[in-house]
C-alpha cells in the first residue's frame, strides 16, 4: 500500500511533534496543524490528504466543530478523533458525523496506524465507487 497523507490535528505542539515522528518511521506522510482552522485551511489547499488524525479537544475550534466542517467541505475525507478526555457522549456525537473512528490518548501506535490505514483504503473504495459511476454516466449518455 502506499503511504498514507495523514493530516495530524492537535494544540498541544509537543504532542504533534512526537506524533509525527513516530508516525512518519511507519511509512505514513504526515502534516501537522495545531488547530481546527488552520486543517480546515490545510485541507482546502491539498487534494491529497486521506486520513485526518483529529483531537476532540482543543481551544477555539473543537475538534467536534472541525469534524463537521470536514465532512461537509470534504466528505471522502476519513477523520480518526483522538481524545484524552473521553466521554461517551463526544465519542457518539463524532461518530454520528461520520468520523472512521474514535480513540483514546495516548494510543497504542500500531493500533493508530491499523485504522489509519483502514480509513485510507475506505476512502480509496468510496473514490473508485465514485469514478465508476461517473464512467457508466458518461457511457449512458453516448448511448
Amino acid at each position: 500500500m502506499a503511504r498514507a497523507n495523514v493530516l495530524l490535528v492537535d494544540d498541544e505542539a509537543p504532542f504533534v511533534e512526537a506524533l509525527t515522528r513516530r508516525l512518519s518511521k511507519r511509512e505514513l506522510d504526515i502534516t501537522p496543524a495545531h488547530d481546527g482552522a488552520q486543517a480546515l485551511e490545510k485541507l482546502g489547499q491539498s487534494r491529497l490528504f486521506e486520513v485526518v488524525i483529529l483531537d476532540v479537544k482543543m481551544p477555539g475550534m473543537d475538534g467536534i466543530e472541525t469534524l463537521r466542517q470536514i465532512k461537509t467541505d470534504h466528505p471522502l475525507v476519513e477523520v480518526i478523533m483522538l481524545t484524552g478526555h473521553a466521554t461517551v457522549e463526544s465519542a457518539i456525537e463524532g461518530m454520528k458525523l461520520g468520523a472512521f473512528d474514535y480513540l483514546m490518548k495516548p494510543c497504542d501506535i500500531d493500533e493508530l496506524v491499523a485504522k489509519v490505514e483502514q480509513a485510507a483504503a475506505r476512502k480509496h473504495v468510496q473514490e473508485e465507487k465514485i469514478t465508476l459511476a461517473r464512467i457508466k454516466e458518461i457511457a449512458a449518455r453516448r448511448d
